[in-house]
């Protein structure tokens, strides 16, 4: 199924000279390392074509690549090609786009129909898994930067191969990147890992602070004023959440940031049981089952999905003690 699905995406990229490759809002590394790995393979192998990766510019991820910057209302007979993302509504930097077709890769599960090619693959641990995996059948030749990305990619999303669905092809696709680009992968993980002080300080307040009730749910509110304390952004707790896996009794943990100039509440959640996703639903989020988030103008809507993520755990733990 995936092959023949490989071959119509292929086949929409040689026919338009003009391709957009768009992923989602706050993005992580395998959102960004994605679009920016299509972009520039597709250009290696048919440098005539303008092809643009959009979207909110982020200082830390600016290691892996830069963005394009157009006006892409100006585009026309245009590719549009979404990574990493399920609902339209939060795709990042298309606004104005006159787009004549669209092509969706993701591997979360689905939410809505783009109206165009829908490849969905819950099974890969990354997009960039997804992307590696095309580029792979299809013999594209192409850069040992777009190599980097992909590998940098998917040991991001799959926090370096630890979540549940790395899988053996998780691990031949990386193989495959290392031995086609005798990519020096040791190298790169300062590219993901390295990180200032003020951040190391930061988790250690996290840590300290963490609220844990006895249903084994652990969260924590984090305001404007406590970001500013540590010389931090609103985007640090969430690159920080996956640190807290491996704590005992812990079996949800949740970070609540508020962004008091969009007076808009980020919400990450991570599980080691209870599935989330479709809680987060419920608040107009969403994401994997043990990997989800939220975005909300509503205090009600926060103390509400609270409660619910403490009963979800409530109900895991009558499981494990049975």
């Amino acid at each position: 199924m995936h092959n023949d699905i490989i071959k119509k995406i292929l086949k929409k990229i040689r026919q338009y000279d003009v391709i957009v490759i768009a992923r989602h809002v706050s993005p992580d590394p395998d959102a960004i390392c994605s679009q920016l790995a299509l972009r520039d393979a597709i250009l290696s192998m048919y440098p005539k074509k303008k092809v643009y990766a959009v979207g909110k510019s982020v200082s830390k991820f600016r290691k892996f690549g830069v963005l394009d910057k157009v006006d892409v209302s100006t585009l026309n007979k245009v590719l549009l090609i979404t990574t990493d993302v399920p609902n339209f509504y939060r795709v990042d930097g298309i606004e104005g786009l006159q787009y004549s077709e669209v092509i969706k890769i993701d591997h979360h599960p689905f939410e809505e129909d783009f109206g165009g090619i829908e490849w969905i693959d819950e099974s890969a641990c990354s997009v960039c898994q997804m992307i590696a995996v095309m580029l792979l059948k299809s013999n594209f030749k192409f850069p040992e930067s777009v190599a980097s990305n992909l590998f940098l990619g998917i040991v991001s999303d799959s926090d370096r191969f630890l979540l549940p669905y790395t899988t053996p092809q998780t691990f031949q696709v990386c193989m495959e990147l290392i031995r086609r680009n005798h990519l020096p992968f040791t190298r790169l993980y300062d590219k993901l890992y390295e990180r200032p002080l003020e951040e190391v300080r930061f988790q250690g307040y996290i840590a300290q602070h963490l609220e844990v009730s006895e249903n084994g749910f652990a969260h924590l509110e984090i305001n404007d004023e406590i970001i500013s304390d540590f010389h931090v952004d609103t985007a640090t707790a969430s690159n920080l959440i996956n640190s807290f896996n491996y704590i005992k009794g812990i079996y949800v943990w949740t970070f609540v940031t508020y962004d008091s100039k969009n007076q808009l509440y980020k919400v990450n959640i991570r599980s080691k049981g209870p599935i989330v996703n479709e809680i987060a639903s419920k608040y107009h989020g969403g994401g994997h089952k043990f990997a989800s988030g939220v975005r909300t103008s509503s205090r009600e809507e926060i103390d509400c999905l609270l409660r619910d993520l403490d009963e979800a755990c409530k109900s895991y733990k009558s499981t494990l003690e049975m």
